[in-house]
């Protein structure tokens, strides 16, 4: 087997394999050799016909399909090992150049990663991200702590109120047809909390405890296809108010609440807490302000199989995300009125951004030849395994070896950015 490579056009390589006629001969002779039970030829059993008989019978070409997969699949990736340059990214497309009594020549054409002209990515100029706290982001956790200590008191004498904390009975129906998930009973809902449709906690406002009503409301236009825009009246029963009464804010709350020893001691605390996470947010934010800056100054050709790829990797994500929720993807895209293909396309242009910025890192890393070590990955490692307060030999065992490049290209991006920030200027 001869073969040769040639860099073609649109991010491809063009791999020429040359069989001659003895190896060509050997390939349709294992074609027959894995598919001669398939075959049916008067006077034999399945699977005894000798090959010329069969040939006979269907065709000089009957082997060359199964002799072109065969060989092709055997050479292929030997070609691969040998030019490790080729960073294939798809499958190939086979076809046949030439075949005769000399043999066959079979051409691959291979999508491979596309080359990267690489902007300035030294010597830049950029704005640090900051993001600093104020007295009222403090003063908002301490809200919230007062909040998440509340405690309910029950109302009696007055009518519902806009912040009462209802129990409340309902029944929907449109044109006298309930639908479902239309009625419930002993429901909690907060008075324009938003938690229902637009005229619902409305139309309880000012409802009386015992009390029944008719309320009239439109489902919106984007509600569930076969409710939206659609007229309805819930009958709606008040069994009974309360109020969210919360606690006074002072230092003896505080020990009990958060365990500090006085108010200015939480603040103090919170201000330092929020401060950190806000450090972070923004030094990842300076990150991805300083690498797309180096993406939108370099040039390269993105292929479509990598954003496909990428959308793949995106859509996943979403329907985690949704699973979290308690949401399925097929009851999204139902509500929103989309089929997959256009929930897709929203992300068109986000996966062809990672792709480019993806492709700028790595060559990035290749032209400045960073690389994680062995070491570098095993402290890496050895941290996470300590945030777990796991036993670092018994973590590392327990990881998979195709979980190890998370670890490598944690090492890695690190190592990056450590080496862009010391070699740009963020004021």
């Amino acid at each position: 087997m001869k073969y040769t490579v040639k860099a073609d056009k649109n991010s491809t390589v063009k791999i020429k394999i040359t069989l001659n006629a003895e190896e060509w001969a050997n390939a349709q002779k294992q074609a027959y050799e894995k598919t001669k039970g398939k075959f049916a030829v008067p006077g034999f059993r399945k699977g005894k016909v000798p090959m010329s008989y069969i040939v006979k019978a269907y065709g000089e070409s009957v082997f060359f399909e199964e002799a072109i997969n065969l060989s092709f699949a055997k050479h292929y990736y030997d070609i691969l090992d040998k030019e490790p340059d080729i960073e294939v990214i798809d499958r190939p497309e086979l076809s046949v150049d030439k075949i005769d009594e000399k043999g066959i020549v079979l051409v691959a054409t291979v999508p491979v990663k596309p080359e990267v002209k690489l902007g300035e990515y030294k010597g830049i100029n950029i704005d640090k991200v900051t993001y600093n706290v104020s007295d009222a982001d403090v003063d908002a956790e301490l809200n919230r702590l007062a909040e998440r200590n509340a405690r309910e008191v029950e109302i009696e004498g007055r009518s519902a109120q806009s912040g009462d904390i209802t129990n409340i009975d309902y029944s929907g129906a449109i044109d006298g047809v309930k639908f479902d998930g239309g009625t419930a009973e002993g429901q909690s809902l907060v008075l324009g909390s938003g938690q229902f449709i637009p005229g619902f906690e409305e139309g309880v406002v000012g409802m009386n405890i015992g009390e029944t009503k008719d309320i009239a409301v439109t489902f919106p236009e984007n509600y569930a296809p076969e409710l939206a825009g659609k007229d309805a009246i819930f009958t709606v029963k008040l069994n009974g108010l309360k109020l969210k009464e919360l606690p006074e804010i002072n230092d003896e709350f505080i020990k009990d609440a958060a365990g500090e020893e006085s108010v200015d001691a939480f603040k103090a605390a919170t201000k330092a807490r929020l401060q950190e996470a806000n450090d972070k947010k923004a030094k990842y934010e300076t990150e991805d302000k300083l690498i797309k800056t180096i993406a939108d100054a370099s040039e390269v050709e993105v292929p479509a199989s990598l954003v496909e790829r990428q959308i793949d990797n995106n859509v996943r994500d979403m329907e985690y995300r949704m699973m979290y929720h308690g949401l399925k993807l097929d009851d999204y895209l139902k509500y929103t009125n989309q089929t997959l293909l256009d929930y897709r396309k929203t992300f068109e242009k986000q996966a062809q951004e990672q792709v480019k910025t993806q492709l700028v890192i790595e060559a990035i890393l290749k032209a400045e030849k960073i690389v994680a070590t062995t070491e570098e990955v095993d402290a890496k490692i050895a941290e996470q395994a300590t945030q777990m307060g796991k036993d670092v030999a018994e973590y590392k065992k327990s990881i998979p070896a195709n979980q190890l490049t998370y670890f490598e290209n944690n090492v890695l991006i690190d190592k990056l950015f450590a080496f862009l920030t010391e070699n740009n200027k963020i004021d």
